[in-house]
């Protein structure tokens, strides 16, 4: 059985939604053709922006396999984001309620 960590991709501080959204797509753009097999653990994103504590964010459900790889190319990248809660995993059901958009990968 598939399980899946929650991802929070955090905006930087005072960053705006459109700024903070451009970033996003260029990240997921390096990831899709750089590490094409690693993206493809990252099952759906959240339909919407949220905020944790004063900065905006958008969440993600990703592979507990695929994990490393995606934390390890946000660092590099410089792309903060929430540490991840390792027990609290979720299975494909609770990853494809109607809060997410599941990530299409043909």
């Amino acid at each position: 059985m598939d399980e899946y960590l929650c991802l929070t991709i955090l905006a930087n501080p005072g960053e705006p939604e459109p700024a903070f959204k451009l970033r996003l797509v260029e990240f997921w753009t390096h990831m899709l053709r750089t590490k094409p097999d690693d993206y493809e653990g990252v099952y759906a994103e959240a339909k919407e922006f949220d905020t944790e504590g004063d900065r905006i964010c958008r969440r993600y459900m990703v592979e507990v396999d695929a994990l490393p790889a995606v934390l390890t190319e946000l660092r590099a990248t410089g792309m903060a984001f929430a540490e991840v809660d390792d027990d609290d995993t979720y299975n494909k059901a609770e990853a494809s309620s109607s809060e997410w958009f599941q990530i299409p990968h043909d």
